[in-house]
């Protein structure tokens, strides 16, 4: 099977949008982890957890399970939010800042968190919530 999202360069989140646009039309969240080498092009592109309407849990183990399996070097983390609200929620919040410390004991970097809707998406890093080196802060 070749996989669509193989090597494809990852330098703004409108490349993460692109390559995750199907996503942002489904009716419950789907959380979604990009895996990527040294060089921030993409490995492989995985569903982590499928939730409800309005949320679905999120936990390190499995994030990050698919980073070790593919090596990644660093990895960029996906949700849409069905009703439309671009607005991350607190327990986004939460699960961001999570994943950001987990990360960083494992030495693989959170490029970016990124919330998509039909009409548009919210990046972490572009509101500075996530630094150059993966930290996470509010």
């Amino acid at each position: 099977m070749i996989d669509e999202y193989k090597g494809f360069a990852i330098r703004h989140p409108s490349d993460i949008v692109a390559l995750t646009k199907r996503y942002s039309t489904k009716r419950q969240e789907h959380f979604l982890v990009i895996t990527l080498n040294g060089l921030h092009s993409t490995i492989k592109k995985h569903i982590a957890t499928i939730g409800l309407a309005n949320k679905t849990i999120v936990h390190p183990r499995e994030i990050f399970w698919w980073a070790i399996k593919d090596n990644a070097s660093a990895v960029v983390l996906v949700h849409n939010h069905p009703s439309g609200c671009i607005k991350p929620s607190p327990e986004d919040n939460e699960a961001t800042e999570q994943l950001c410390k987990a990360a960083k004991i494992l030495g693989i970097r959170v490029l970016d968190h990124v919330i998509i809707t039909k009409e548009d998406y919210y990046s972490y890093r572009q509101h500075e919530l996530i630094s150059d080196d993966g930290e996470f802060g509010l």
